[in-house]
């Protein structure tokens, strides 16, 4: 079965933006046994370029979310990428992952990074299979135990 999905940029402070953080955090926090694995600060509004929303296409219903951080005037980190678990598997992160490609590229962008931790296991399946190619840990990241970290020229 094919699915359309509708990805726009939203508010951070946008309700169902905010809605879908929150999931993600209660996932990874039962995932890791702790209220706060990220290493580093975590992005917020004055850090956060884009804030993208996906909907189905078909119903509206909200399946996902994904920001970016600029690091430098060359490159970006994607942010609170997240499918909410009945839409894993529909094609919704591709169609989030292209849209922040595409974002990243029109702000002159060369490449793109990203950090995943050690446990989530799909997630690492994901980036690989769209060509982020694993790198040191860079940034915040430096010296964490459970961090993974890619990258992916543009």
């Amino acid at each position: 079965m094919s699915f359309d999905f509708v990805v726009t940029p939203v508010d951070w402070d946008d309700a169902a933006a905010v809605a879908l953080r929150a999931a993600q955090r209660l996932e990874l926090d039962a995932l890791y046994g702790t209220p706060d694995s990220e290493p580093g600060p975590a992005p917020t509004r004055s850090d956060v370029a884009v804030f993208l929303l996906a909907r189905s296409a078909e119903t509206g219903e909200l399946v996902g979310c994904g920001g970016l951080r600029m690091i430098d005037g060359t490159a970006a980190e994607i942010k609170r990428m997240f499918v909410l678990a009945a839409w894993r598997g529909t094609g919704a992160s591709t169609a989030i992952l292209r849209a922040l490609e595409a974002d990243a590229a029109r702000r002159g962008c060369t490449h793109l990074r990203l950090e995943t931790g050690d446990l989530q296991v799909a997630a690492v399946r994901f980036y690989e299979r769209e060509g982020y190619t694993r790198i040191p840990l860079y940034g915040y990241y430096i010296g964490s135990d459970l961090s993974i970290c890619y990258e992916k020229a543009l």
